[in-house]
């Protein structure tokens, strides 16, 4: 075999074996850069929720944790609590534009289902359920509808 004839072979050796195993790890590592990604909105998502309940321990007289509406609140408390609400509200809105999708993968699905609970749990509340209109006007049309939903769905369960 000459050597013209020896690269020749070794051009469709590349060409049949190399280029479709480095367009496969191009695409491993495409995923996996997409995985990391998710990984670090989602971190950082739970951290801003964990500062969050650092504002609501911070605040004991709003009684926010309570599961029964905190009626004999003064007005500078209902503002407190309105804004601490409108502060969750934006959270929640951000988990859903950043973890929600239709088609989920079962990890995605993972993630965003703490974020649903973390929702429903809230909803759960009559004093949150009822600025809730409110706080989502001007809000992602999806996510306002979504929190309207689970809301709703909440209200109608039974308590605990």
């Amino acid at each position: 075999m000459d050597p013209i004839q020896y690269w020749e072979l070794a051009s469709y050796v590349v060409t049949v074996v190399g280029l479709p195993f480095a367009i496969a790890v191009f695409i491993y590592e495409q995923r996996r850069e997409r995985d990391n990604e998710d990984e670090e909105a989602y971190q950082v998502l739970s951290d801003a929720y964990r500062d969050f309940l650092k504002l609501v321990l911070a605040n004991p007289d709003l009684r926010l944790r309570s599961t029964t509406r905190a009626l004999d609140l003064n007005d500078e408390q209902r503002e407190r609590q309105l804004v601490i609400f409108e502060m969750l509200t934006s959270l929640f809105e951000r988990a859903f534009l950043l973890a929600y999708e239709d088609d989920m993968t079962p990890r995605q699905q993972r993630r965003w289902h703490s974020w649903d609970d973390y929702m429903r749990d809230w909803c759960q509340r009559e004093d949150f359920r009822d600025l809730l209109p409110r706080m989502v006007q001007g809000e992602d049309p999806d996510f306002a509808d979504y929190l309207l939903r689970v809301a709703a769905e909440e209200s109608a369960r039974p308590a605990c």
